[in-house]
C-alpha cells in the first residue's frame, strides 16, 4: 500500500494538537511534559544503540527511572560527548539509516560544523507553529505570499522553513511561496512584482538580514507599508526596540500579533516560539524591573521569551542551563544544547506576574485560545559575549544604541566586538561596524555614538561601571567603520559574528 505524502502527519492530527492548545489548561500540559519525556527516555534505552553504550559507560542502569522526577538522576548528553562520540547509524532509532531523512548542518559559529539528520516528524511539528502563527494574520484566509528570506542550502533555516508553511497550503491555507534565500536583488524583485498581488506577504529571515531588507526597500522604490507585512524571524535573539524598528519600518499591525521569532536548531528543529502572550509578558518587563529580576533574574539583560508544546519536546532549567528532550531520526535525551536560561509552567508563570503586580494579559486579536503552555527563556550563550579586563561585554548592550536614531539611519546595525591588546599589551574593546550603503559617518558622528555607547555601557553594565572608575578613558570601545557588506567582518549572506576572537 502506497503510502500517503503527510501520512501520520496529517491535517486531522495537526487540527487535534491545535484544539488542544487551544481548550486544554496547564494540567494538561504538565502532564504531557511528564509522560512523553518518560515514555522516550525508556525508548531511547532500549532502541539506540549509542544511547544504551552511553548509560552502560556511565554505569546508568534505565531500570531506575521509574518516575518522571528519576530522570533528574539521568546522565547529561551533549554534542562532544555523545552526537560527536558515537557512529550516525548508532545515534538513530535502531541502529538504522533504511529510513528517509534530511541532513543539515551547524552554523559551527562556536567550532566545527555538526550534521544531524531529522525524520518528518520536525517538519511537521513546526508546521503546527506556523500554523498558529497563520492563524493569528487579520485575514488568514486570504492569499499570502512567504518569501523565505534563509540560505536554502545546508543549514536547517530555510528547508525545513519551506517544509513546514508548505504543509500549511497542502491544509488550505492559500499560501504560496518564494525562496530567493538570501539574494537581496530577487527579493526586492519579489516585493515589487509579486507581492502587491497578494492580500499580504511574509518575510521569514534572519534578524539583521530583514532590518537590511526593510532599510534599504525605499532606496528601491518599495512601499513596504502598503504589503500587509508580517515577520517571522529565527537564529538570534533581538530586543523588543529591535522589534519596534521592525514594525515602524513596515507598519505593521501589532507588533506582538505579526511577528514570531523561532527558538530553533540543527538539533532537533523548531523547539519553541514567541506567542502574543509571551511577548507581552517580555515588553512588560521594559517598564517593571522588579518583574524582569522576578521572572530572569536580571533586569539588565532580557532573554527571549518562548512558549514550547510538551507534546513536541521538553525542557529542563537546570543551574541555568537548558537541557532538551525529544523526539527525531536522532532522538535526544536530556541533551544539553548550549543555551542558558529557565523553564516555567503556566501556572509558575501566572503566580510569578501576579507577585509583581501583573498578570497573563489577554490580546485582543489573538486567536490561539488558552495557550496554557509552559515557557522557556533563553539567554545568549557566554561565549556570544566578549571580555574587557575581565569582565562580560554583551552585543545586546551595542545593540541598543545602535537601533536608535540617527545611528539607525547611519548604520546597518550589524557590528563585531574583538578584545585586543595595543603596542603597550594594555587590554582595550574594539567595535567594527558597518556603514548603511552609500553612506558615510563624520568625526562628530563618531563621537556621539561613541559616548552613547559608553553611556549605555555605564547604565546596563555595573562591572562596566566599576572598571571606569579605575582606568578611566582606558574602558572607551575604539570604534572602526566599514563599508557596507565588507568582507572582513560583514560578508553578505551569512550569520552575524558579533563575537571575534583576537
Amino acid at each position: 500500500m502506497k503510502k500517503k505524502i503527510n501520512d501520520p502527519y496529517s491535517h486531522p492530527l495537526s487540527q487535534t494538537v491545535l484544539a488542544q492548545i487551544k481548550e486544554k489548561d496547564a494540567r494538561f500540559w504538565e502532564n504531557k511534559r511528564r509522560v512523553g519525556a518518560l515514555e522516550l527516555f525508556h525508548a531511547a534505552a532500549r532502541r539506540i544503540p549509542a544511547y544504551k553504550d552511553f548509560l552502560k559507560k556511565r554505569r546508568f542502569s534505565p531500570s531506575r527511572v521509574l518516575r518522571y522526577e528519576d530522570l533528574a538522576d539521568v546522565p547529561v548528553t551533549n554534542k562532544k560527548e555523545y552526537i560527536n562520540a558515537y557512529l550516525l547509524k548508532d545515534l538513530t532509532w535502531d541502529g538504522k539509516l533504511d529510513k528517509p531523512t534530511v541532513f543539515t548542518s551547524t552554523s559551527g559559529s562556536t567550532g566545527n560544523q555538526t550534521y544531524f539528520c531529522r525524520s518528518e516528524l520536525l517538519d511537521w511539528q513546526y508546521s503546527v507553529i506556523q500554523e498558529i502563527f497563520f492563524g493569528n494574520a487579520q485575514h488568514p484566509m486570504k492569499p499570502t505570499l512567504a518569501v523565505i528570506c534563509f540560505g536554502m542550502g545546508i543549514w536547517i533555516g530555510g528547508i525545513i522553513t519551506y517544509e513546514a508553511i508548505s504543509q500549511l497550503s497542502k491544509r488550505g491555507y492559500p499560501i504560496s511561496l518564494v525562496t530567493p534565500g538570501i539574494n537581496k536583488a530577487e527579493i526586492f524583485k519579489i516585493l515589487k512584482v509579486l507581492s502587491p498581488q497578494f492580500a499580504q506577504t511574509v518575510i521569514v529571515g534572519y534578524p539583521p538580514f530583514v532590518k537590511d531588507i526593510i532599510d534599504e526597500a525605499p532606496q528601491m522604490n518599495i512601499n513596504m507599508s502598503k504589503l500587509n507585512i508580517r515577520i517571522i524571524t529565527a537564529a538570534e535573539s533581538y530586543s523588543e526596540d529591535f522589534r519596534d524598528y521592525l514594525s515602524k519600518g513596515v507598519k505593521l499591525r501589532s507588533p506582538i500579533l505579526d511577528t514570531m521569532s523561532i527558538y530553533g536548531s540543527a538539533d532537533i528543529g523548531a523547539m519553541s516560539f514567541e506567542t502574543p502572550v509571551a511577548l507581552a509578558i517580555r515588553r512588560a518587563t521594559r517598564k517593571n524591573a522588579k518583574l524582569s529580576l522576578g521572572l530572569f533574574h536580571s533586569a539588565e539583560k532580557i532573554p527571549t521569551l518562548t512558549q514550547f508544546i510538551p507534546s513536541f519536546i521538553n525542557f529542563e532549567g537546570v543551574g541555568g542551563e537548558l537541557l532538551l528532550t525529544g523526539n527525531s531520526a536522532i532522538p535526544l535525551i536530556r541533551y544539553a544544547i548550549g543555551d542558558r536560561g529557565g523553564v516555567y509552567s503556566h501556572e509558575e508563570m501566572n503566580s510569578l506576574l501576579k507577585l509583581h503586580g501583573e498578570e497573563i494579559p489577554k490580546i485582543q486579536g489573538d486567536r490561539s485560545g488558552k495557550m496554557q503552555l509552559p515557557y522557556v527563556y533563553v539567554f545568549e550563550r557566554n561565549d556570544f559575549s566578549t571580555t574587557l579586563f575581565g569582565l562580560q561585554i554583551y552585543p545586546e548592550t551595542i545593540r541598543e544604541v545602535l537601533i536608535k536614531v540617527p545611528f539607525s539611519k547611519l548604520l546597518t546595525g550589524k557590528f563585531t566586538l574583538i578584545t585586543k591588546y595595543n603596542a603597550k599589551q594594555d587590554q582595550y574593546l574594539e567595535i567594527n561596524l558597518e556603514i548603511a550603503r552609500g553612506g558615510s559617518f563624520s568625526k562628530i558622528a563618531e563621537m556621539q555614538l561613541q559616548n552613547s555607547i559608553v553611556k549605555n555601557l555605564l547604565h546596563k553594565n555595573s562591572e562596566y561601571k566599576e572598571l571606569q572608575k579605575f582606568i578611566g578613558n582606558r574602558a572607551t570601545p575604539h570604534l572602526v567603520f566599514w563599508p557596507a557588506e565588507d568582507p572582513k567582518y560583514f560578508k553578505p549572506g551569512v550569520k552575524q559574528s558579533w563575537i571575534k576572537k583576537a
